[in-house]
């Protein structure tokens, strides 16, 4: 699949921090509970993509889910890629970013959270920078 932002991993290495480029564009995962937006919640506030600054989720969309990693019941409309994910002998739904393709984790659906969607968008913190102005990060920390 091709996205608009179509740097070559060198470009990538370049701007990601290792723990970013293992997990943005090699698909890995952090630790569950290790990353930084687990406990972090916001009135207000938009999530964004740590490898190409694009909107991801607004701040109203995190809620507790307790998995160790931030949970989203929805995203911005356009802002996330499905595709299947049959690795580690499981049938998984992966969320990528739609402008860049970065791996962000998996979408889970029907877990019974009391959310208006019943999916829980279960993300990996390194994939992510957060803005308190519902807007892009400029320039966020790789």
């Amino acid at each position: 699949m091709s996205y608009p932002d179509e740097r070559s991993p060198d470009e990538w290495r370049a701007v990601l921090s290792k723990e970013q480029f293992r997990v943005l564009r090699q698909k890995g995962t952090e630790a569950p509970f290790s990353g930084k937006y687990d406990k972090f919640f916001s009135d207000a506030g938009v999530y964004t993509c740590a490898g190409c600054d694009a909107p991801l989720y607004k701040a109203n969309h995190k809620f507790k889910s307790g998995c160790g990693w931030p949970a989203y019941f929805d995203s911005i409309p356009g802002a996330v890629t499905r595709h299947e994910d049959s690795t580690l002998g499981m049938s998984r739904i992966e969320i990528c970013c739609a402008n860049c393709g970065g791996h962000l984790g998996h979408v889970f659906k029907g877990e019974g959270y009391p959310t208006p969607t019943d999916e829980r968008h279960c993300v990996n913190s390194v994939s992510l920078n957060f803005s308190p102005e519902d807007k892009p990060v400029q320039g966020g920390s790789k």
